[in-house]
């Protein structure tokens, strides 16, 4: 069977870092750096984060565009988490002339649609069937975290994240691949995790979830899987059926037997990928990055690698599947 590359990279807007992790200079063409690391995943699905659209931090680059080159995209969705610039200690300075929610494409490259924004991509060389994009709120919080050239901890603010979700043709058929980046405040990625979940419903499996989540091991497998034995219709379901079980033994003739507490469902369907640090990249020592998937036979998942590249923090996340 062919298989599919499939990749999730943090791209810390493209910020090329120094062996030992430290911050370097953009070169004189700033997406130089993000395409070359972008070319040598080779994937056929990409999913990207905190990718820049028109900032000054970044070289003024339409990253997703940069990336789609790369890479050899038919399709891409960038979808801006939010619209503004960066400030050093404020988090970010939105644009107040753009509301809601902005989704760009190949069609937007160069039709001065240039706001400098922020959010998540998802790019694919496969024919797409459907797109569609969502986006969450920030938490009414933030935490004190490690920011890459900064010593010690920076009080960070939470920010608007984003999903991108497209069904994607494959050998096999139609499959369905979100590109998110959740939280880092502990409940609140949970919560848009499962909401990931519920959004995607109506979509064909199988389903692969793929995206920096800010949660490690088992956390967001677990997540996934409580979203999908929650799912309304099926609880329901659940509680007629333990009903008329209780009927049915009360009816029965003879002593009164002792009641039985029903078997909790089972979390299963949904699965890790692939399990390997990918955090900091000079060194990796914890997971944020995840490729989860449901419907997908184990059989047809191939290698895995997380391999160091010139641009971020963290490092890309790539497995062979076969879809």
């Amino acid at each position: 069977m062919s298989q599919l590359r499939i990749a999730t990279f943090n791209l810390l807007h493209g910020q090329p870092l120094a062996q030992d992790g430290g911050p370097l200079p953009y070169p004189p063409e700033p997406g130089e750096p993000l395409g070359e690391a972008i070319a040598a995943l080779d994937a056929d699905v990409l999913a990207l984060q905190e990718v820049d659209r028109y900032q000054e931090r970044s070289g003024l680059v339409d990253q997703t565009a940069v990336a789609a080159k790369a890479m050899g995209a038919a399709d891409w969705r960038f979808a801006a988490a939010l619209h503004g610039r960066p400030a050093p200690s404020a988090g970010w300075v939105p644009d107040p002339s753009v509301t809601g929610l902005q989704v760009y494409g190949p069609g937007e490259v160069g039709l001065g649609t240039e706001l400098p924004s922020y959010g998540t991509a998802l790019l694919t060389r496969l024919p797409v069937h459907h797109w569609r994009a969502r986006r969450f709120a920030p938490a009414p919080f933030g935490l004190p975290l490690r920011v890459a050239g900064r010593r010690g901890l920076t009080p960070v603010p939470d920010e608007p994240r984003v999903a991108v979700a497209a069904v994607l043709e494959g050998r096999l058929g139609q499959f369905t691949v979100v590109a998110t980046h959740l939280s880092f405040v502990p409940g609140w990625n949970m919560a848009q995790l499962a909401a990931v979940r519920r959004w995607i419903a109506d979509l064909p499996k199988p389903y692969l979830v793929l995206g920096d989540f800010n949660l490690i091991g088992a956390v967001p497998r677990t997540v996934l899987g409580s979203a999908t034995a929650l799912d309304r219709e099926s609880t329901r379901e659940r509680v007629r059926d333990a009903r008329a079980a209780r009927r049915a033994r009360a009816a029965l003739p003879g002593p009164r037997r002792r009641r039985v507490r029903e078997p909790r469902p089972r979390l299963h369907g949904w699965y890790d990928l692939a399990k390997t640090p990918t955090y900091p990249s000079h060194r990796p020592t914890v997971q944020f990055d995840h490729v989860l998937a449901m419907g997908v036979p184990r059989t047809a998942v191939g290698p895995a690698e997380a391999p160091r590249a010139a641009v971020s923090d963290h490092r890309p996340l790539v497995v062979e599947v076969g879809l």
